[in-house]
């Protein structure tokens, strides 16, 4: 067997079970693997040096195919209801058959942490049959000092076939994807896919599982840090702006999508972003744009000219989800260390195409674990195939394909953590305004970017505030820079009954979707629900 690279003499491929392999290449760094990638054909260059790749049928996540084996170590742990469960003996059969597809294929492996702070990070090894894999999970991870890589032994192994097909009959899965992690084995095997994506989720499905037990808040959020060591969080599903608002010119990033909160502060869990690039321009986002753009970033689905290798991150032709993956230091004012202090200030973000929600709100702690819990935003036509209309989306602790727990263990430790520093709370609206989607306008980045800075910056605390009839949260009445109508939704609309009748409607979705966490949350959590206090304002 040819092994090329960085190879470690401490914990080899044998060691796993991998046997007869034509070539291991370890560690390799940005430039070879270019050439891996370029040479086999899994990979074209781009306008600016970046790397593009496509990913086939699957262009995003297949949540439904994620398996956690259930042993002594996880019946009574894992969150059943939204995980798919496998049997020790399915996995053994599953791990035979992936070890058996590997034989005689070249694999690019790399020893990697998740985690900034040493004292919570994984050792992940991921064994990737792509060479453009290995640069995305090289990106997206944390990459050690060469001088710690020769004594590296993984906490966890990831071994990626994507040319491997699962059968579900043989082994209980759903189709010829398969996600499976083994937490007791420290094992996961993804098959079926060549959206990288999957890997690096599994590394968060990871820290998500080990970390509360430890007293850290593992969250799907992005953070950044003021002058002052400020620290903001921002949570939010896909399309809320989490990326965009957390690249502050003005404030250093920490990461822009996983992170740890423990007793030392918040610490990321990455070496790198994970980008959308849909209509990317460098007039909206130009830290992001700047850093897709260059040697060394990966382009996922991206259409691009053929003879002049343009991008066209306008269109969609591909998928809604194209994506940019680049090291975290591409972005200029990036943290170097990944670890800051305590937050002042969690910020949960939604884009609300039902256009009745305030463009910011003062919560409560109990008020910030209800909607914790409800994850709410909303998607529009033309985001997933089939959709029309407008469609709510309450994903738990705005994550809930990673959640391998129970999301009320996740609600109580943020609520306990947010008790303990004295965290302001605030729910902004990044959707629409106006009217609904189809009707009214988005929310002008300006005011979003306009309220934000006083919240941050604590000015925002001193603006009176009204109770909204519909959400019981406090809304401030006026902010200078910010039409007040603005902050009254419904003055925005022209037909007050429609807007009462749309509020009222998504009311009772809040309502509805909370039914199934009333019995692990305290009185207060439940009295935080939205409730229609007056007929209108």
């Amino acid at each position: 067997m040819k092994e090329t690279g960085l190879r470690n003499s401490a914990h080899g491929v044998d060691k796993f079970g991998l046997t007869d392999l034509a070539a291991v290449h370890w560690n390799l760094t940005a430039e070879p693997l270019y050439e891996h990638a370029l040479h086999r054909g899994e990979a074209q260059i781009v306008q600016g040096g970046a790397l593009c790749a496509e990913t086939g049928v699957h262009t995003g996540r297949s949540p439904k195919d994620k398996f956690i084996v259930c042993d002594e170590q996880t019946e009574k742990t894992v969150w059943w209801e939204k995980n798919g469960k496998l049997t020790p003996a399915q996995f053994d059969t599953l791990l035979a058959d992936f070890m058996a597809h590997a034989k005689g294929k070249e694999l690019f492996a790399q020893d990697l942490y998740g985690g900034a702070d040493p004292k919570y990070r994984i050792k992940a090894r991921v064994y990737t049959e792509l060479a453009w894999h290995s640069l995305f999970i090289r990106t997206l991870l944390i990459r050690p000092e060469r001088s710690e890589l020769s004594h590296y032994v993984p906490d966890f192994t990831i071994l990626s076939l994507p040319t491997f097909k699962a059968d579900p009959k043989r082994h209980g899965v759903r189709s010829e994807t398969v996600i499976a992690i083994n937490f007791t084995k420290r094992i996961i095997l993804i098959g079926g896919s060549f959206y990288a994506g999957e890997m690096k989720k599994s590394v968060f499905t990871t820290l998500n599982y080990y970390l509360p037990s430890e007293s850290v808040m593992p969250m799907h959020c992005s953070a950044n840090v003021g002058e002052d060591g400020d620290v903001a969080l921002f949570f939010g599903l896909s399309g809320t702006g989490k990326t965009t608002l957390s690249a502050d010119p003005n404030r250093t990033l920490i990461g822009d999508d996983e992170h740890g909160w423990g007793p030392q502060g918040v610490f990321n869990f990455e070496g790198g972003c994970y980008a959308k690039c849909i209509k990317l321009s460098r007039e909206s986002e130009p830290e992001i744009y700047d850093a897709t753009l260059r040697f060394g970033s990966i382009m996922e689905n991206v259409v691009f000219d053929a003879t002049t290798r343009i991008c066209d991150f306008d269109d969609d032709a591909k998928t809604e989800n194209t994506r940019s993956a680049y090291p975290l230091d591409f972005i200029p004012n990036a943290s170097r260390s990944g670890r800051a202090g305590q937050p002042k200030n969690l910020v949960m973000l939604t884009a609300d195409a039902y256009g009745v929600m305030p463009p910011i709100a003062k919560l409560t702690s109990a008020q910030a674990m209800y909607h914790f819990l409800s994850g709410y935003t909303a998607k529009v036509a033309g985001t997933e195939k089939g959709l029309v209309g407008v469609q709510p989306e309450f994903s738990t602790c705005f994550g809930a394909p990673f959640l391998p727990r129970h999301p009320s263990v996740y609600g109580n430790l943020l609520r306990e953590l947010i008790a303990a520093h004295n965290v302001d709370c605030w729910l902004v609206n990044t959707g629409w305004t106006a009217g609904k989607y189809g009707v009214g306008r988005r929310m002008p980045i300006k005011v979003t970017r306009t309220l934000l800075t006083a919240a941050l910056d604590g000015s925002l605390r001193n603006a009176k505030f009204r109770t909204d009839s519909y959400f019981g949260f406090s809304v401030p009445t006026q902010l200078a820079g910010v039409e007040p109508h603005l902050l009254y939704p419904f003055k925005t609309w022209q037909n007050k009954s429609e807007f009462d009748a749309t509020a009222r409607a998504l009311v009772k979705m809040f309502q509805d979707n909370f039914v199934k966490f009333e019995d692990h949350v305290d009185a207060d959590v439940r009295a935080a629900a939205p409730e229609v206090r007056i007929a209108a304002e």
